[in-house]
């Protein structure tokens, strides 16, 4: 049995939509951290946001991920699951990680283009205070990011290349 393969990466950077793609090309098991969070509190991530604040939302995704060690899975994180507690150490301790490189700008185009209103950390951002927004956490971010095992750059990266490379290096 393999260790499960962790997609790490910012918000709108492709780790639902690859994690799925990816699971099925290695005949893997896919979950969602945030949709497993979601049913475990029983209500959407914006509305415990809102009821409860970011801290306590960081405690349970944290208990989550950790309750999520499915062996052989590939698991898509929350944007900012890697960056809080020892999340990232546990992650790079426990499976693969994969972080899904991004510019800003890059980010900026794909979150532009879908409904900021679903992720709390956005809510409010628009144009140039969007870009100014995620360059900033990006920047914050990154260090945890960059602990992965593998570091790709998810625009130029054919899925068929990433999911070779795991066949063999996972």
């Amino acid at each position: 049995m393999s260790k499960p393969i962790f997609i790490v990466g910012f918000m709108g950077s492709g780790k639902t939509t690859w994690g799925k793609k990816l699971a099925k090309a290695l005949d893997r098991p896919f979950i969602d951290l945030d949709e497993v969070l979601v049913q475990r509190v029983g209500m959407t991530i914006p509305d415990f946001f809102s009821l409860h604040g970011e801290a306590e939302f960081r405690k349970i995704e944290s208990s989550v991920l950790k309750a999520t060690n499915m062996p052989n899975a590939v698991i898509s994180t929350g944007g900012g699951t890697p960056c809080y507690f020892d999340n990232m150490d546990w992650i790079t301790q426990h499976g693969t990680a994969v972080y899904f490189e991004h510019t800003p700008k890059s980010l900026w185009m794909r979150l532009n283009a879908s409904d900021v209103n679903k992720r709390p950390a956005l809510k409010g951002f628009t144009g140039e205070e969007l870009l100014d927004f995620i360059t900033e956490k990006l920047a914050d971010r990154s260090p945890f990011y960059e602990k992965a095992q593998i570091i790709i750059d998810q625009i130029n990266t054919p899925i068929a290349e990433l999911t070779e490379r795991l066949k063999h290096d996972v």
